[in-house]
This record gives structure tokens, sequence and C-alpha cells, in this order.
């Protein structure tokens, strides 16, 4: 046995290591023996960071900045860069060579798809006027994004968690979430799911495995790699995967790292699901990245990756079904980039006409637009007429403002709320100082008529903080 000599000033506190020669001197053992020639040459990698790479002698073929997919079969046009998978063209139609055994729908499924896509820009128009007015405070729209919304709710199951942006209000939808339920947090009411915290749009349902939207950026992705990780450890959550969402801006984000890097290191069932709509807020793609879109990156993450066309929803639908199936035979995580086109402005607080010009926007309301196409299909196949299209749009129509005058009438959630569940348990020592603080805020300024008419909204007009006045030093 040979021994390793440490340095004198590491010899008194450290016991020697023992080294068996034998292992010194074999072979690496990631290194085949069956790549070793006579020469000591090795036709290709053998360090354990990659050891299928292949050598090259020739420096300007070691040289790439594109990943290059696999050969299509039966395309001409493929000159390079990721294919982008669609089933339907620019109107509407299968293409060719596209069957109806291939798209495997229902009617019921297809109509129910186009009710809810149609249900969306109705939201959008009256939440956003609502804002303008400001019977609300914010608002973000999803116009021209319906199919990918819909497209890859419908190729989900009810149980698949669902970690979203915050254009993706239409998941919760078509899983039957109510429009009442949706005012009530656009308008932060008593009855609000998440308690009145949130931003409008900010959704969050248990009951919907619809985990609470997070304003900042990416913050979701490295969540949904721990909930997918978790996913697959709990019995009886075999057949669930996780869907993540977020746009081309959020994966400039260092989380965007971190979340697909832990979700394929262990090789968790998460679908990661990227909007490309072409702007993050106003920086387009093009000032963005210089690589082949977000997908490009899955590969270096050694992730199955895809590109669909986000406006045609009945791929988008079929791509998150196999993506689904994929994750959980294989068991590791799928990235999917759904190219689509963000018409509407980023939010209530952004002008896009300073960054993109009008004429740009009304031609891309035509330009493969999402509803046109899911039209065409149904109406091609006497799924659908004009007459449903008036009755949908005025019944959605109705519904909307209906439930949005029922909100806009409810209390806001009592005070004392604001300090409870943030922590399980006794409430710590600084929230109930905060708790007394506001307490005595309260009692010097609340008959003050501004405070008086905010505290009038809330549930028993703050009275309820009364009995936290004398407890500030708890």
């Amino acid at each position: 046995m040979s021994r390793l000599r440490l340095p004198n000033h590491l010899r008194a506190s450290a016991r020697p290591i023992a080294v068996s020669a034998c292992n010194v001197n074999s072979a690496r053992p990631f290194a085949s023996s069956s790549l070793l020639r006579k020469d000591g040459d090795e036709p290709q990698g053998h360090l354990p960071g990659h050891p299928s790479s292949v050598f090259l002698t020739s420096l300007n073929d070691s040289f790439f900045d594109s990943v290059k997919p696999k050969t299509l079969s039966g395309n001409q046009n493929a000159k390079g860069g990721i294919p982008t998978y669609r089933l339907m063209d620019g109107v509407g139609r299968l293409l060719p060579g596209v069957t109806d055994e291939m798209v495997s729908i229902t009617q019921d499924e297809a109509v129910k798809m186009y009710r809810t896509m149609l249900l969306l820009p109705q939201i959008d128009v009256i939440l956003y006027n609502a804002q303008r007015q400001g019977r609300i405070s914010f608002m973000m729209t999803s116009y021209g994004e319906e199919g990918a919304v819909i497209g890859s709710a419908a190729g989900l199951d009810a149980k698949d968690e669902v970690f979203a942006q915050y254009r993706e209000s239409g998941v919760l939808l078509w899983r039957d979430f109510s429009i009442d339920h949706y005012m009530s947090q656009v308008f932060g009411a008593e009855d609000d799911l998440c308690g009145g915290r949130q931003m409008p749009i900010h959704f969050g349902s248990t009951q919907h495995h619809f985990h609470t939207i997070s304003s900042p950026l990416a913050t979701q992705i490295p969540q949904a790699a721990g909930a997918g990780y978790a996913l697959k450890r709990t019995k009886g959550r075999e057949g669930n995967v996780v869907i993540c969402y977020f746009g081309e801006g959020a994966a400039s984000e260092g989380d965007f790292h971190a979340g697909m890097n832990l979700a394929s290191t262990t090789k968790s069932p998460v679908i990661f699901f990227v909007r490309n709509n072409g702007y993050a807020i106003s920086t387009p793609a093009a000032e963005q990245f210089r690589g082949d879109g977000i997908a490009s990156r899955g590969p270096g993450y050694g992730m199955l990756t895809l590109r669909v066309d986000g406006n045609d929803a009945l791929a988008v639908r079929s791509a998150v079904k196999a993506a689904k199936s994929k994750a959980l035979s294989e068991q590791r995580p799928v990235l999917i980039e759904a190219m689509t086109y963000r018409v509407g402005h980023h939010s209530t607080s952004d002008d896009s006409s300073a960054y993109r010009s009008k004429q740009a926007v009304e031609s891309w309301k035509q330009m493969d637009n999402p509803l046109h196409r899911m039209r065409n299909f149904l109406t091609d196949r006497g799924w659908w007429n004009d007459t449903l299209e008036e009755e949908t749009k005025t019944q959605h129509r109705k519904t909307v403002i209906e439930a949005m005058g029922r909100a806009e009438k409810k209390k806001r959630p009592q005070l004392s709320s604001l300090f409870e569940g943030t922590y399980r348990g006794e409430m710590p020592s600084n929230l109930k100082e905060q708790r007394a603080e506001l307490a005595e805020l309260l009692e010097k300024y609340g008959s003050l008529p501004g405070w008086s008419k905010e505290l009038a909204k809330h549930a028993n007009a703050g009275k309820d903080m009364e009995q936290y006045r004398e407890k500030r030093q708890m």
C-alpha cells in the first residue's frame, strides 16, 4: 500500500489516507476499454462531462452556433434550425397529410376549447375597460395567445399541477373555475380564494391544482421543478405531471437556468411551456437573445424539446399530450416553445404603440389568428355556425358583466385577516406589533374622510382591529 504525504502543517490534524496502488494505475472507470487503441488514441470522448462526444482535429468544424435537428423526412424546405410543429394552416384547414384521425378530438372537446377561447377576449375587453375607468387597479390580457393557453390546458389532466405566469387564466377557466371566483380575485373581494391579497389576474386555486401566481418573473420555474420531483416521490401521483408557463422574457432570468437544470438532473416530470410572443414588455425577441429561440436551450439541459405553432390550438393540445406521455414514460422534463404573438399591450401600465406600429398589430390580428383557425376547423365539420357564434359571445359578455357587478359590490376582507396565514401556528411577535400599530393608527385617523371611506369597503369596516389596540407590547 502507498500512502499520501501531507504538508507538515496538516499532518498533526489529519489522518493518513490509504490508497490502493492498483486503483491508481487502473483504467478510468468512465472510459471504455474497447475504445482504447494501441497508440493510446481514442475515437470518441471519455471525459465525464460528456463521454460520448466525438473527437475532431479540425478547429473550424469544432465551432457551432445552432442546434442541428434530426433529418426531416419529406421536407425539402428544412434548411436548419428547430422546426415548428403544426396541424392547421393559417386559416384552419388541416395541412396535407394530416387527417382527423391524427388530430383525434371529439366534437364536444373541440367545441369546449373554442367556447373557452371565445370567453378570454370577452373577459379581457371588459376588465381592461374597467381598469381604465378606475374600477380595478391592474389588468393583463391574453389577446392573440388564446390558442397556446387553451390548447395546452386541453392536453392536461385536471390533477396535473399548474405553475402559471400571468396570461394563463384560461387554464383555470378550462378547469371550470367559476366566473364569480374569477371576478372576486380581480376585485379583491372577501370571498377571493387568495384572501384579497393579490394583484388582479394573480390567481391561485388548490382545488384546481393551480399554484398562486407571483409577479416577479421566473420564480415559478424552480418551484415547478421542485413540485415535479415531489410528484415522482408521492404515492398515487405517478400519473401526473407539472406544467410551468412563462414567457420568453422570463427565460432571461437566472431562475430559468436553476429550474431547468434542477428538473433535468432530478429526472422530474415537468413540462416547461414557454410562450414566445415576440416581446418581453417592450424588448423584441431579436434584442433579447441571438440563439434559435428558447427551444435551442433545451438540449443543453438534456431535455426533450419541441417547438409548436402556438396559434394552432389543436397542435398545442397534441404537443402537450405527447410531452406528458414522454415525461412520464421516460421520467424526464420536456421543453415546449409555443410560437405566438402578443396582440395586446403588455399590461394596463404599458402602451405598446411606443415600440411597435399599430399597422403591424392589426396585421397580426388577421395572420394565423387562433380564434379564426379554430372556428374554421369546427365549421368545416358542421360543429359550429354563425348563430352559435353570436349566441356564445352574447352569453359570455352577459355572464362576465353580471359577475363583475356582483364582485364589485362585495366587501373586501376584514383588516385583521392581513396578519393571518403568514406563519403556521402562533403568530410571531413582530406581526403582533404590526397589528397593534395598525389598530392604533385606525383609532387615531380612522374617522377622517379618506380613511373612513376606505374602511367602509372592508368587512366590519375595520372594527375587528379594535381588540388589538392594547396589545402592542405582547
